[in-house]
């Protein structure tokens, strides 16, 4: 393995900086890896080596000519295959989209190619982001280079995965119950949900449009940061977005200092269900923190224990309204088109074809939420719930500054060993559901390992809404201090992959 593909974004851009190697150099780099690893680990969905290369070259032209560039200008990075970028196949890991080609760039990537960032292709996800598991895809699993045999969690298990896999240091997931900072635990990487309308869903497939929310992936909390920084603030093409300024993540994330700080522990996220080794790991973490000053008490937020079902038939309801302009009559797939079938009857067999399991089972189960008789038993009392939950926060940030939680009831399991079993598959998200639903920001951050099976176990921090800076203040001094116990990040201790190319 090359030793650039180990760097950290920091460090790649103080080598550019420095005249010691360039992006072109860096992204070949990181190519040569992908075609290494990358049939084993099946991150990405579509490598654009030919884009990559053309990028760093004009970063590197940019850096010669004396031009003052961001912090992140050259850096390679992995996108998840639901942002659209102009002329690159955007599939939503769907059948349903297989080979388009979008017009135009999401305003996520759109700043990021303006911050000079290098997209080295498209990464894998569950179809339309519904999934916990990133089995599926219509396109194959992606595997967690932790051990090719586990899930590397869904739904954006490749960006998560090009992290552990060292193919990218740096990658953009979506949040919508869970689908950055899942994936993150599992895979012993960064995984951050900023607040809802703190990055921009311009260009972004819609799943569930009050709960998506893009964000940063990485393997430190400073990396995590800058990406955030790059990708976050006002967007007048989204009208959720929010117009504040961006939190000062990077400065939280370099101070990295917890002391004084309020911690409030979810009483309602642990116990019964959580796996032993998650749970020590969890706790050693908490007690790291205290001695490092923060005040950490336990808070009680009621009201989480119904998240899950609530977002249950939120989702689905959002999701069968915003799927339903896959038609066969605009864009994507057609199929029985043949001159003799009316219009409802291809419309009916591209759907037949196009989606995938899980995708009809929620578009079933959302049309039945939101239909005439059901609309306020299910839809309308799971809003009512949404609405207690965010009282539940709202509480709770009276009493504290954070709240801490597991990121997942268990480390990553076995492929195929719930995909056949949908409730055991949605438990996977009981910890980060809540914030979505509230619509505040949280993150992921690796905190050891499990003792049952040595794998990755994720620290889940929350924060209120736009105060995001407070999740990379506590990930960059948990950090940093268990750098020192182990010697390096987390991802030191992941194993070799074998070269398959």
């Amino acid at each position: 393995m090359s030793d650039l593909t180990r760097k950290t974004a920091v460090e790649l851009s103080e080598l550019m900086t420095a005249g010691e190697v360039s992006s072109v150099e860096i992204t070949q780099a990181h190519l040569d890896r992908i075609g290494a690893v990358d049939g084993a680990v099946h991150a990405f969905l579509h490598v654009d080596s030919e884009g990559a290369l053309a990028q760093a070259a004009a970063v590197d032209s940019r850096r010669a000519a004396g031009e003052e560039l961001g912090p992140l200008a050259g850096v390679p990075l992995a996108l998840k295959d639901v942002l659209t970028q102009d002329g690159v196949p955007t599939t939503a890991g769907s059948k349903m989209l297989e080979g388009w080609r979008p017009p135009y760039d999401a305003t996520v990537v759109r700043r990021l190619k303006a911050a000079g960032v290098v997209i080295l292709g498209k990464t894998n996800m569950d179809e339309f982001a519904m999934g916990s598991s990133t089995e599926n895809s219509a396109y194959g699993t992606t595997h967690n280079p932790w051990d090719l045999n586990r899930i590397p969690g869904g739904s954006g298990g490749g960006s998560s995965a090009a992290l552990a896999a060292y193919e990218a240091p740096l990658a953009i997931g979506t949040d919508t119950g869970g689908s950055i900072r899942q994936p993150g635990a599992f895979t012993g990487t960064v995984g951050v949900k900023p607040t809802y309308g703190g990055t921009s869903r311009y260009g972004l497939i819609a799943l569930a449009s009050s709960l998506d929310t893009p964000g940063p992936c990485a393997r430190t909390t400073l990396d995590a940061a800058l990406l955030h920084e790059v990708i976050a603030g006002h967007d007048p093409m989204d009208s959720t977005s929010i117009d504040q300024p961006v939190p000062a993540v990077v400065d939280a994330a370099r101070r990295a200092d917890v002391a004084g700080l309020r911690i409030g522990v979810v009483k309602e996220l642990g116990g019964e269900g959580y796996q032993p080794g998650v749970e020590a790991r969890f706790h050693e973490a908490v007690e790291l923190l205290t001695k490092l000053g923060a005040e950490v008490v336990e808070v009680s937020c009621p009201h989480f224990e119904y998240a899950l079902p609530a977002y249950y038939l939120i989702l689905p309801s959002e999701a069968s309204s915003n799927l339903a302009k896959f038609d066969a009559m605009r864009y994507g797939l057609r199929v029985g088109d043949n001159g003799e079938n009316s219009a409802e009857k291809v419309m009916s067999l591209t759907r037949e074809a196009g989606f995938g399991a899980e995708v009809k089972r929620r578009i079933m189960l959302g049309t039945h939420a939101l239909s005439s008789g059901y609309y306020d038993a299910y839809y309308g009392q799971a809003q009512k719930v949404r609405t207690l939950i965010a009282r539940d926060f709202t509480r709770a940030y009276e009493q504290v500054d954070v709240l801490v939680s597991p990121a997942t009831p268990t480390t990553a399991f076995a492929i195929g060993d719930r995909i056949d079993d949908p409730i055991a598959m949605y438990k996977n998200d009981l910890c980060t559901i809540p914030s979505n639903l509230a619509g505040n920001a949280a993150a992921s951050f690796p905190c050891g390992l499990a003792d049952e099976d040595g794998l990755p176990v994720g620290f889940h921090v929350m924060a209120p809404v736009m105060r995001d800076d407070l999740l990379y203040q506590v990930g960059g001094a948990l950090e940093a201090a268990l750098a020192e116990q182990w010697g390096g990040v987390l991802m030191s201790k992941a194993p070799e992959l074998e070269v398959t190319r």
